[in-house]
């Protein structure tokens, strides 16, 4: 994947999760203190990975139910995806099979990049989803796995780069197998 190829990821999950908070992070350095339930929102950000430069657009995407009728363009478009559920909400983890099944069902795709995040580390106290429910989730999917803190910047990073190396893993793949599809689709008819 050369650099002037654009990466494009989807941060999914439920409303109030931090999917845009995670996102402020991972761009700005800075945790956003006010919420605003999202829509859609894109952002732009060049990096590098393992020495190789990538330029992102990263989809803020909606978690609010009444805006499931944009889910599947959205899902159309990754190339990888951050499943993000709270730690103190226990259904915000429930809902990610809906989108695990959904992704699968649009892209009939055998493997998809996915990276799970379990946020809101910092609250601690009020946890409600055991660190072992993600890594049963995430052995599941067949996903890396990493519990986010939006506030303190806690493995933000890690996250969206070990997505971008999912995607990597997956894209020469399909890139090639593309190619080989195009190659037979030429023909040449003598009149």
């Amino acid at each position: 994947m050369s650099s002037k190829d654009s990466t494009i990821l989807a941060v999914v999950g439920t409303g109030g999760v931090g999917k845009t908070a995670l996102t402020i992070q991972f761009l700005q350095n800075q945790f956003i203190t006010s919420y605003d339930p999202t829509i859609e929102e894109t952002y732009r950000k060049q990096i590098v990975v393992d020495e190789q430069t990538c330029l992102l657009d990263i989809l803020d995407t909606a978690g609010q139910e009444e805006f499931s009728a944009m889910r599947d363009q959205y899902l159309r478009k990754g190339h990888g995806f951050l499943f993000v559920y709270s730690i103190v909400t226990k259904d915000s983890q429930k809902t990610l099979e809906s989108y695990h099944k959904q992704i699968y069902k649009i892209k009939d795709e055998l493997k998809i990049p996915i990276v799970l995040v379990g946020n809101k580390a910092d609250l601690e106290g009020d946890r409600k989803v055991q660190i072992e429910d993600g890594k049963q989730l995430s052995e599941k999917y067949q996903c890396p796995f990493f519990e986010t803190s939006a506030k303190t910047g806690k493995n933000v990073e890690e996250s969206f780069f070990s997505l971008v190396r999912e995607v990597r893993k997956i894209m020469p793949k399909k890139i090639a197998t593309n190619q080989k599809k195009k190659k037979k689709k030429k023909k040449c008819i003598i009149l």
